[in-house]
């Protein structure tokens, strides 16, 4: 459960409140039904990506090295700068959620908050203090938005028959929310917090589906509380703020008091992203340095700290988030791709056999992704 937490609040930053919000304001009901879509997607994704990292025993990028001497190196780079460029709106947006908390300056709150994270990797039990962190923040942000759903009191039915038959479609849509929840070094955070706990191998793959579904259940039930609290707001007729949609939901919901709830949630959101970003980027290159891994929680450390310091210089670098979203894009079908392909190497993983189910819809999302994907680049240039 640890690791699921991890992924899954590694997914929910700010970037995944603001989303969610804002397509539920485009599209009403029928964004449940591209939901929908997308936990299966995402179930698929994470499946094979977990299953097959877990029973080699190998972290991502050495796998794809041992399928194609160099791969490893081209996906560590990716996810780490992708990591990077993130953790700075992560850490932004947690400044904006000590900003709404207390009135503090949006820089100062996002030093403090990235003292808090660096706070848990000077700790000796690590590994520990991050799961039980992510599972505490977990929790208490989707107590808050059960809250203002039910504040919100949204058209249940409706949003029960658009689930299954919408009006409305978004392929945009599809690709974000799916690359948010599993895109660039997201769906890696659980599968690699599992080879530090040392589960892995063929026998505990029961172990690994639970938390990979527990993963993808918990990040889905954020986002369906997300979707049911702005379509209550949206329904009642109501217009959501643009520059910043998941406050509108909850201040419309319930007013002052909704608005401080969503600074706690949003700064919850950011703190967890900042530290599932931090561990997992720097996985991704531990093992191409004995020293790396020696001094693993200090260079978690000094990540924050650059990513905290990139942000008090320059801001947040909305250009280069834009373009790095359009790379993480690409990762998820890049990883899956290099999964599907080492789940039938013995020499990665033995006498382990993939389910044809599983490698199918394996290849189905793969295409799709890469599709969508390849639109979203054609757009940008």
């Amino acid at each position: 459960m640890g690791a699921a937490f991890l992924m899954a609040m590694s997914a929910i930053g700010p970037g995944f409140l603001t989303q969610t919000a804002l397509f539920t304001s485009q599209l009403g009901a029928s964004f449940g039904f591209i939901i929908l879509l997308s936990i299966l997607i995402d179930f698929v994704a994470q499946l094979n990506i977990w299953r097959v990292i877990t029973v080699a025993d190998r972290p991502a990028q050495e796998i794809a090295n041992k399928l194609l001497p160099g791969l490893g190196y081209l996906i560590a780079g990716l996810v780490f700068l992708g990591g990077l460029a993130f953790n700075i709106g992560n850490i932004a947006g947690a400044g904006m959620g000590v900003n709404v908390l207390f009135g503090w300056d949006v820089g100062v709150g996002a030093m403090v908050s990235a003292v808090i994270a660096i706070g848990i990797f000077i700790y000796k039990e690590a590994g520990k203090a991050m799961d039980l962190f992510a599972k505490s923040m977990g929790l208490i942000m989707i107590g808050l938005t059960i809250y203002i759903v039910f504040k919100s009191q949204p058209p249940l039915a409706e949003a029960a028959v658009r689930t299954v038959a919408p009006t409305q479609f978004s392929f945009t849509a599809l690709l974000t929310i799916v690359g948010g929840t599993v895109g660039g070094y997201i769906t890696f955070a659980g599968a690699h917090r599992l080879l530090d706990q040392r589960i892995s191998g063929i026998e505990n793959l029961p172990s690994v589906n639970r938390g990979a579904l527990s993963a993808i259940g918990i990040a889905s039930l954020m986002r369906v509380l997300l979707f049911l609290a702005a379509l209550g707001v949206v329904s009642a007729g109501h217009t959501l703020d643009l520059s910043n949609p998941p406050a509108s939901v909850f201040q419309l919901a319930s007013g002052k008091f909704g608005y401080k709830l969503f600074g706690l949630v949003l700064w919850s959101a950011a703190i967890t992203s900042v530290v599932g970003a931090a561990y997992t980027s720097v996985t991704f290159i531990r093992s191409f340095h004995p020293k790396i891994k020696e001094y693993n929680n200090v260079v978690i450390i000094v990540f924050i700290l650059i990513s905290a310091v990139i942000f008090a210089f320059v801001g947040r670098p909305v250009q280069t988030l834009v373009l790095v979203g359009a790379l993480n894009g690409m990762i998820l079908p890049l990883a899956l791709g290099i999964m599907l392909f080492a789940a039938y190497r013995s020499d990665i993983i033995g006498n382990y056999r993939q389910s044809f189910w599983l490698t199918f819809s394996g290849i189905v999302v793969l295409v799709l992704m890469s599709w969508m994907a390849l639109q979203t680049i054609i757009e940008l240039i």
